[in-house]
């Protein structure tokens, strides 16, 4: 019975020869791989336009040329990932924006390991642009996509220093106050140099774990 059923089974799988057929065969078409190819060509058009255009996004970015070397800016720290420049124009002293050293033109379109990176840095940074300006607050900006007030398209993050009496934000101000322009002044020098000096005490500080022994020199002269 077992074996009846099992050469019933096979043979409705069993390919039947329908014989001759007076009717013409009908030609093959490759339609899916004509699609295929055209769908592969588009892609890689798209992506060669993509990538062009973000070469000449690169070759123009005023922070991609600080990477390279290209432009001159203040550096007050640097890793693999990222990099603290001084604003090059400041609302205030100690004004700072950590960068990523890879273009990314908005923050949305940084990878997060690469945003995680950034923003791990931002505690020590900010600790030591504080205590070099005598700042006990600060701000942190990011501006992502024109409408949000964007100027340079490549990820960047604010750091600026606060007091309470600064009036930074205030409209009168904020209309009437000149940038102050890149270390034009002593003082704008002795901010800078502040600065690193408190990123290198911070850093030995943490190596050491004891954060009270921290401190800056109101000169650096």
């Amino acid at each position: 019975m077992e074996a009846r059923r099992l050469a019933v089974l096979c043979s409705h799988l069993r390919q039947i020869d329908p014989g001759p057929s007076s009717l013409p065969e009908r030609p093959k078409l490759n339609t899916l791989s004509g699609l295929s190819t055209s769908n592969c060509s588009t892609n890689a058009d798209d992506q060669h336009r993509s990538d062009s255009a973000k070469k000449n996004e690169e070759k123009h970015c005023i922070f991609c040329k600080i990477i390279r070397g290209e432009s001159p800016a203040f550096k007050l720290y640097e890793d693999d990932i990222c990099l603290c420049i001084l604003d090059l124009n400041p609302l205030i002293h100690g004004h700072s924006l950590i960068i990523p050293k890879s273009h990314f033109s908005s923050l949305e379109e940084t990878p997060p390991p690469v945003v995680a990176a950034m923003c791990s840095k931002v505690p020590f940074i900010s600790k030591s642009i504080m205590r070099a300006t005598k700042c006990d607050s600060f701000n942190l900006l990011v501006n992502s996509g024109a409408a949000a007030g964007q100027v340079i398209f490549h990820t960047h993050i604010h750091i600026v220093p606060r007091n309470a009496h600064d009036q930074l934000w205030t409209s009168k101000i904020h209309t009437a106050r000149k940038c102050y322009g890149l270390i034009s002044t002593r003082s704008d020098l002795d901010c800078l140099l502040q600065i690193r000096m408190c990123l290198i005490l911070e850093r030995m500080n943490n190596r050491r774990g004891n954060s009270n022994s921290i401190r800056c020199f109101d000169t650096m002269f």
